[in-house]
């Protein structure tokens, strides 16, 4: 997990920003917000930020709202 794009991800574009971007990489192959990479890999990185920024929105800090994203995903892994 790219943490460092993520954050910018997060910081740079809204919610609905990145929705966007994720339809556009699923529809066309590219999208406005300058991820590029592997298909899968860019939707990944997408959907990532698009939770981070959701949770600072709710009022989490940065910094929370990355231990919350890894939290949900070491649960989905079976590591919590």
């Amino acid at each position: 997990m790219n943490i460092k794009e993520i954050k910018e991800l997060a910081k740079r574009f809204s919610v609905e920003e990145l929705e966007l971007c994720i339809t556009e990489t699923i529809e066309k192959g590219e999208n406005y917000c300058n991820v590029t990479g592997e298909t899968l890999e860019v939707i990944n990185v997408l959907a990532k930020a698009q939770t981070v920024r959701e949770l600072m929105e709710q009022g989490m800090s940065e910094i929370e709202a990355i231990r919350e994203l890894a939290r949900r995903i070491r649960k989905v892994q079976g590591a919590e």
